[in-house]
């Protein structure tokens, strides 16, 4: 192709002169920089924390939050069962979701299910079972797989840092099932103390502090005395704490203001990051125009290779909203095994995504209602048959960007001249569809997408001032 009117490909389009000179000038000023690239500890920060809180006659609260943390490594984690679960929760979220970001996290909502099922009894349990993925697993047997999941990311390892962390707080004077609290025990290793649910203040202090202490004070505050009752029974607490730094890091120095395109035409400022390096890349068709044809994949690993940010992108003109009702369980897997680790050219842009998500219609929705209603059956926590769970709330929060401590040496860039792009190019300045999952297992850790990335005003810091 001749490139004499600075012309360039990006995902099989043809792209204008002034975007492809700013490029050329962001690849010369990152190669005058200097002839190698020093790596940056990238903090990808995600932290999550899902709590129940089981009344008698009040509603159960189901709240997870998720924020900035550290990677884990996963030895000999048995192979997921939950994707198709993970994927029907995205779709609903997809649904209802407009044109705004998406960011969830299904290990979470699975945790939290199977702290739930260890107490649930006839339809409440075979409905938890049949939705979430466990249904061809021998009665019991998901237990012990969550068990493993959580045993082996609780593994020190030098290239990650993850906590995970369970607790049950029981209404005082209320005798719980002895069988019950061991299984918590021996499968989530949950801790146990008993407090005044009618002493609401104190109770969110006393929760409140522990969320705290489990994420490094990343969470504070979340509770608060309107969440208790005095006839709140049981609230129990899962937190995990995940953070994870690129492989492949990218250097602050080459970040840029550039512009992001959105689906309905608009466009913003953001921070894009740029790098060249080697990624598993692949290019995929959905065998139809509902996709716009062919769209891209690419899967960046975190230190050690374990763990990984899938980023799915498809062209330019085409809506995302065109290509997430393609997306499978199978088709995570196709991926995976058939992206291939080659020099890739990456353009992504610094994000946040937020959300807060009300878990008890999704959930309904997938099939999961009993244990929402007056004939749900916990009795295997207590004696009692009036529990039942009122609410489900998940809030998550996300935050990529380039940040870090200086690492290893890596390739030098290379400048844009008049000739063919040498290697492919995935420029995330428009909506796409993201991963975080384990890839050995396949374990989803988090599943959304960004629709419009963190904006910023105009600055200086441009391409003009390259």
């Amino acid at each position: 192709m001749d490139l004499q009117h600075d012309t360039y490909l990006r995902g099989g389009v043809v792209c204008g002169s002034r975007r492809s000179s700013e490029l050329r000038l962001w690849r010369r000023a990152a190669e005058a920089e200097t002839a190698h690239i020093h790596l940056y500890l990238t903090p990808f920060n995600v932290l999550c924390v899902a709590m129940l809180i089981l009344d008698v006659l009040s509603p159960l609260l189901l709240l997870s939050i998720l924020l900035p943390g550290y990677g884990c490594r996963a030895a000999d984690i048995p192979e997921d069962t939950t994707s198709e679960f993970s994927v029907r929760l995205y779709h609903r979220l997809q649904a209802a979701g407009g044109q705004d970001n998406i960011i969830f996290s299904p290990l979470s909502v699975t945790v939290a299910l199977g702290m739930v099922e260890l107490g649930a009894r006839g339809a409440s349990l075979e409905e938890i079972r049949q939705a979430v993925g466990f249904s061809h697993l021998l009665p019991g047997a998901e237990f012990s797989l969550l068990r493993n999941v959580t045993a082996t990311l609780l593994d020190d390892d030098t290239h990650y840092m993850i906590r995970f962390a369970n607790s049950l707080f029981l209404q005082e004077g209320v005798t719980f099932n002895p069988e019950f609290l061991h299984l918590m025990r021996k499968y989530f290793q949950a801790d146990v103390e008993t407090v005044d649910f009618s002493e609401s203040a104190a109770v969110a202090e006393q929760i409140n502090s522990w969320v705290e202490n489990h994420t490094e004070s990343k969470i504070c505050g979340l509770l608060s005395a309107k969440d208790f009752s005095s006839v709140t029974r049981l609230t129990l607490v899962n937190a995990v704490y995940f953070r994870g730094s690129w492989k492949n890091q990218f250097r602050p120095e080459n970040t840029r203001t550039f512009s992001f395109s959105k689906d309905d035409g608009s466009e913003v400022q953001t921070l894009m990051m740029y790098q060249q390096g080697d990624f598993y890349y692949g290019e995929f068709s959905d065998g139809s125009q509902e996709a716009g044809g062919v769209y891209q994949v690419l899967e960046m690993p975190y230190e050690g290779e374990d763990m990984s940010m899938m980023i799915v992108l498809p062209r330019q003109e085409v809506p995302l909203a065109s290509l997430e009702p393609i997306i499978k369980a199978a088709l995570l897997e196709e991926w995976a095994n058939n992206v291939k680790r080659q020099k890739v050219e990456v353009y992504l842009p610094r994000f946040k995504v937020e959300q807060k998500i009300d878990l008890k219609h999704i959930l309904q929705e997938l099939g999961i209602k009993n244990i929402f209603t007056d004939d749900a059956d916990l009795s295997t926590m207590t004696d009692g048959k009036d529990l039942y769970i009122g609410k489900a709330v998940q809030k998550a929060y996300l935050e990529v960007t380039e940040e870090g401590a200086e690492g290893a040496v890596g390739s030098g860039m290379i400048a844009l001249t008049r000739t063919l792009v040498l290697y492919p190019q995935v420029m995330a300045d428009h909506p796409f569809f993201f991963v975080i999952r384990n890839r050995r297992t396949g374990s989803v850790l988090f599943m959304g997408r960004v629709m419009t990335p963190e904006v910023i005003e105009p600055s200086d810091h441009d391409f003009d001032s390259v």
